[in-house]
């Protein structure tokens, strides 16, 4: 038998191939393999049974790795045929059998069409075709994306040569398409242009509604950008346009072109659309499997920087900024000169007595042989003044350098400054450095700089190390005030996370890194913890210009809300609304993997099943949230190959592998992750920032507004506070709850680069509801400052839950924490819910251990105490961090408490 399979795969004579016998299923041993191809394969074997059907298998696998991140592994060829019949094959004449069907599973792992390849001599008889034209242009239908770039489809070879694109659309549809290019030579900065659509009545589409997804857009900032497309030869690309039909459009046929450009070389194709009289109102995004949806990669929802409750816009006066809970003040140099705390020590409420979080303002030194570098007087002005930010800008200059000071805050406390150094004339320096004054009182604890959540020790010394650690900064702080600082420049670039953090790590800051010269020194001196970011010697030619970068998170961002952690109760399980209820929860978190969210960050395929079961929720008084973030995506995601036809924007490079679906289909440059056996369900990473936190925030609000969605669930995060700031302005619309809770796995080792998740993803603190740390987090062998910092939540104005084995309870009610179920094994918060509710824990006052007021205190460092304090009563909770069984006296201080000793009972 010849079989012309055609496949797209690369060196398939690598692979095993298995004949079996239909009737009885038995693989047939009696196997030669002639020749195999990527065109044909010729094989002679046994028919044991006769005349009839037989399978061929030419794809066997094997499955390594673990099962949520499998290895597929091809099987090598054998020969397990006997001596006897390969002699006798040899001296007879074989008769031929017929290739009835090639055939896949289901048609999601079938290659048809797109993916059967057209031999080399169909090819060369397409380039023969094109004479001296530098490359071919293969107009094709959104129902057909473009899968392969090394091989042209034999669709494309079958149907008679196609030189004009002829499609059909509604009005007001997001309409797609595609143009091919056949690379016949290496294309440098290949450009596409348009006319207008025009119909004989004179009606027209712009070309404004026209646009090529491959050649640029939108990026998740909402500013343009425009992309260089380079195509090598002998490879195909698949351009993606998009058009916008207008609604109030005359139907008809609209006519015009597509002008393909390379070098001295272009290419014309008339585009033909037959607009029809249907009109859409939602642009044909509930048919997304037409590719309705991609202009939401260009989408610039949500990103007016209004203030999101609960925040207040901010106050100006002069160089003061008031926001929530905080005051920055600035000096002339546009540097902080003072950070204040308001909110109180239990972190239940706000003070009018300030914490001061610096000992003295920031300071930005240069120095040389001589000693430090005399900063000249300084101009100061604030530039923009919005309810949501505040903008200034400062310049100073000494004889050698001038300082340019660029700054700006957020109403949630978040600080960005740009600061350009340059060199006024050729300067050999031995130090440019930042210097953070913190004061004493609000720096009792640190996490960052290879430090875990802790109390801060006396002195650090820390040197860049971005290959192997995902390490730029600390949080220092005390519960009720602290600050972020993380350094960067101009060409800071978000790393991989989760696992995947030295596949794309860091870029070294070439201001603070300054080739491994650079690092951060800190130490206590008298009342001050001062920190010493330094990047040591260097020499700056004339005009140089260098960018010490550098964000603050002013902490925290607002009070614990005690109620919400009381009255919102967590079912992290898919299961019926009256089992859950039964159970006592509030809220329901449905994973990926189940029947109403089945794909993994791609909620949009079972959505009329989750809006069902949304419906049903609400009806009985609960919410529902669902899994979905942005790190990897399903491949069963409808854009998954318009997508890939933009490079490396939207997905991350890497060397394939994986699942076998992956690996068939994609081929390479993708990275493998996380798997469902079950589903057959295989993501591939995400590239970091990109268009597709556009799509992220497009497609959270059409599942607010179109299946209900309470809230989400995110497990780590892989996109900044910007895309953090649109998803919770779309989930909180009109009304709705918008809750957000994040899961992080303990990211403190070598595959994401010893980085503490609080620290990660601290930027994203104020816009949740709650945390949820998570997998490997060790709630038994740290400290109670390790759990108060990197676990609770509290000194950011959170609260949390537990997981690992599901958590220590006792340990766990002194921040207010208990697990989730059904999670894990001993993970049922009944009892203790049961406790609150028989206490009436709702509008009582949480007065943690570390407030030095606490009314109930015990006599040995080891076992903490923390009070939940009404009117009449109070409840405390009590746990141990001693290595042994100790006993351990309840010091009460019954007047604070409110509470009469001599009526009071205790149980």
């Amino acid at each position: 038998v010849v079989i012309p399979w055609r496949r797209r795969d690369f060196e398939p004579e690598k692979k095993r191939i298995i004949v079996a016998d239909s009737v009885s299923g038995k693989i047939i041993n009696n196997v030669k393999v002639v020749s195999v191809s990527r065109e044909a394969g010729e094989l002679i074997f046994e028919p044991v049974s006769g005349a009839g059907n037989y399978f061929v298998y030419y794809f066997p696998y094997k499955s390594e790795g673990k099962s949520n991140y499998p290895k597929g592994i091809y099987l090598e060829p054998v020969n397990n045929a006997s001596p006897e019949w390969l002699n006798k094959i040899a001296n007879e004449i074989i008769p031929d059998a017929v290739c009835r069907r090639i055939e896949a599973v289901d048609e999601f792992n079938s290659f048809y069409p797109m993916e059967v390849i057209a031999t080399k001599k169909e090819t060369d008889e397409i380039i023969k075709q094109a004479g001296a034209k530098q490359f071919i242009l293969f107009p094709e239908d959104r129902e057909y994306p473009i899968k392969m770039d090394s091989d042209l489809p034999l669709r494309w070879i079958e149907r008679s040569p196609i030189n004009e694109f002829k499609g059909s659309a509604s009005r007001g549809e997001n309409y797609t398409y595609q143009i091919g290019i056949f690379a016949l030579k290496d294309l440098k900065d290949v450009k596409v242009d348009f006319s207008p659509l025009k119909s004989k009545s004179g009606s027209s589409i712009p070309v404004k509604n026209i646009t090529c997804f491959n050649m640029g857009g939108i990026n998740y900032e909402a500013k343009p950008f425009t992309k260089k497309l380079n195509i090598e030869k002998g490879k195909i690309q698949a351009l993606w346009i998009g058009v916008k039909v207008p609604v109030n459009i005359n139907p008809g046929v609209y006519s015009g072109f597509v002008k393909v450009t390379a070098g001295s070389g272009g290419i014309s194709v008339p585009v033909i659309i037959n607009v029809g009289r249907n009109i859409l109102t939602d642009g044909g995004i509930s048919e997304p499997w037409k590719q309705t949806r991609l202009n939401w990669i260009n989408s610039t929802l949500a990103q007016k920087n209004d203030v999101i409750a609960p925040y207040t816009p901010i106050s100006v006066n002069g160089n003061s900024f008031s926001l929530l809970g905080r005051k920055l003040i600035l000096g002339q140099n546009g540097l902080p000169a003072r950070i204040e705390s308001y909110m109180a020590e239990e972190m239940t409420a706000y003070t009018s007595k300030p914490k001061d979080i610096l000992s003295a303002p920031f300071k930005l030194t240069a120095e040389n042989s001589g000693g430090i570098i005399k900063w000249g007087k300084s101009s100061f002005k604030v530039t923009v003044k919005e309810p949501g930010t505040v903008k200034w800008e400062s310049k100073t200059s000494s004889t050698e350098l001038t300082m340019q000071v660029a700054g700006s805050l957020e109403f949630d406390g978040f600080g960005f400054y740009e600061i350009k150094i340059t060199a006024l004339k050729d300067v050999e320096l031995t130090d440019i450095r930042l210097e953070i004054p913190f004061s004493g009182n609000s720096a009792k604890y640190i996490m960052g700089l290879g430090e875990k959540g802790s109390a801060r020790p006396d002195n650090i010394d820390w040197k860049w190390d971005v290959v192997n650690k995902n390490q730029d900064g600390a949080w220092i702080g005390d519960v009720n005030a602290g600050l972020q600082f993380t350094l960067r420049d101009e060409h800071y670039v978000r790393p991989l996370n989760t696992n995947f953090y030295l596949q794309k790590p860091l870029l070294l800051p070439v201001s603070w890194g300054n080739n491994g010269n650079g690092g951060i020194k800190i130490n206590e001196q008298g009342n001050t913890v001062l920190v010493n970011n330094y990047s040591g010697p260097r020499k700056m030619k004339k005009g140089e210009t260098l960018c010490y970068n550098f964000t603050l998170l002013i902490t925290p961002f607002h009070t614990i809300n005690t109620d919400f952690q009381w009255e919102n109760r967590f079912f992290h399980s898919y299961k019926p609304i009256d089992t859950v209820k039964a159970a006592g929860a509030t809220i329901v978190n449905i994973h990926h993997a189940t029947a109403i969210n089945p794909y993994i960050n791609y909620p949009f395929i079972a959505y009329k099943e989750m809006k069902a079961y949304i419906d049903e929720a609400h009806s009985k008084g609960l919410k529902v949230k669902i899994y979905n973030t942005v790190r990897e995506l399903s491949n069963r995601a409808y854009e998954l190959y318009p997508l890939r036809s933009l490079g490396t924007e939207i997905f991350s490079a890497g060397k394939g592998g994986g699942f076998e679906w992956l690996q068939e289909h994609l081929a390479d440059n993708y990275i493998a992750a996380w798997f469902v056996p079950a589903l057959k369900d295989a993501a591939i990473i995400n590239s970091g920032m990109s268009r597709w936190h556009n799509y992220y925030v497009e497609g959270m609000n059409w599942l607010v507004n179109n299946v209900g969605i309470d809230g989400i669930y995110l497990d780590d995060v892989a996109f900044d506070r910007i895309t953090m700031k649109r998803i919770k302005r779309v989930l909180t619309q009109n009304g709705h709850p918008g809750i957000i809770d994040l899961h992080s796995a303990n990211q403190y080792n070598k595959r994401d680069g010893f980085i503490n998740s609080a620290m990660l993803y601290m930027e994203h603190f104020p816009y949740l509801n709650r945390l949820w740390f998570g997998e490997y987090f060790d709630y038994e062998n740290n400290s109670p400052d390790f759990f108060l910092t990197e676990v609770s939540g509290i000194p950011f104005g959170l609260m949390g839950e537990m997981l690992q084995n599901g958590g220590n309870p006792w340990r766990g009610m002194v921040y207010g924490m208990t697990n989730r179920m059904p999670w894990s094994d001993n993970a049922d918060p009944r009892p203790i819910w049961k406790a609150w509710d028989d206490f009436g824990i709702k509008g009582s006052s949480m007065i943690g251990y570390w407030v030095e007021s606490n009314p109930v205190e015990t006599d040995n460092k080891n076992v903490i105490a923390t009070v939940y304090k009404k009117n009449s009563k109070a409840m405390v909770a009590v746990a141990s961090w001693a290595g042994e069984n100790v006993n351990v006296k309840l010091n009460i201080h019954w007047q604070k408490l409110g509470i009469n000793r001599a009526k009071a009972v205790i149980k």
